[in-house]
């Protein structure tokens, strides 16, 4: 009895409303691809921009510029960075360990959507296919197809979902492991300013203090 009511379940429109969900899937993860990518395209342009700008000022050891430069960039964990003076090395080193922390958050916006799609689209498309499958043996129990050339046609036809499924998740795959890599560049090259902001920064006066005890 149970068998029955699933098989009804079952059958009822086969494979088709699964083809529907994935292609519904393949919109919405293109629109994530490519607002993403527009984004990482800008955030690149910006952070190229401003290591161009502050390194040359970290190497020369130029506190003052550095800082109107920092300021003039607006980027949060520099900003933190170049604060030092306000607070003791070790708080300064946290506070831009937690904006770095807010700024990976926000670099990976969206990604757990990418990954999740690209491991579970195939199985998505699998489980159309079976349903497709189902469905045509159950026609051919019942009469409705007659012949293996009818059966083979009703299983290929399920199989289109397994290809919808792989071509959801290749490109989600490809944009997510991209776009994992511009997160870590990113933060690596923020990181590395960051540093050299706090090297450069003038020290706290209880650093300075210390120091002078040493």
């Amino acid at each position: 009895m149970l068998t029955e009511k699933l098989m009804r379940i079952t059958i009822v429109g086969g494979s088709e409303w699964v083809m529907v969900v994935l292609l519904l899937l393949s919109v919405v993860s293109l629109s994530v691809i490519v607002e993403r990518g527009i984004f990482f395209y800008r955030r690149r342009r910006e952070l190229d921009r401003i290591d161009r700008t502050l390194r040359p000022l970290i190497n020369a050891d130029e506190a003052e510029r550095l800082r109107e430069a920092i300021d003039k960039a607006g980027d949060p964990t520099l900003v933190a960075a170049a604060a030092r003076g306000r607070r003791d090395r070790d708080a300064a080193e946290q506070i831009v360990t937690s904006v770095l922390g807010r700024e990976r958050l926000l670099l990976e916006r969206r990604l757990a959507f990418l990954g999740t799609l690209g491991n579970n689209a195939p199985f998505i498309g699998l489980f159309g296919t079976v349903l497709g499958i189902i469905r045509a043996f159950h026609d051919l129990a019942l009469g409705s197809m007659t012949g293996h050339t009818s059966v083979m046609a009703g299983i290929s036809e399920a199989l289109v979902a397994t290809a919808i499924g792989l071509f959801v998740a290749i490109p989600a795959v490809m944009a997510f492991n991209y776009f994992q890599k511009q997160v870590d560049h990113t933060l690596s090259i923020t990181e590395a300013l960051a540093r050299g902001v706090l090297a450069t920064a003038p020290a706290a006066p209880a650093d300075a203090a210390v120091g002078q005890e040493a």
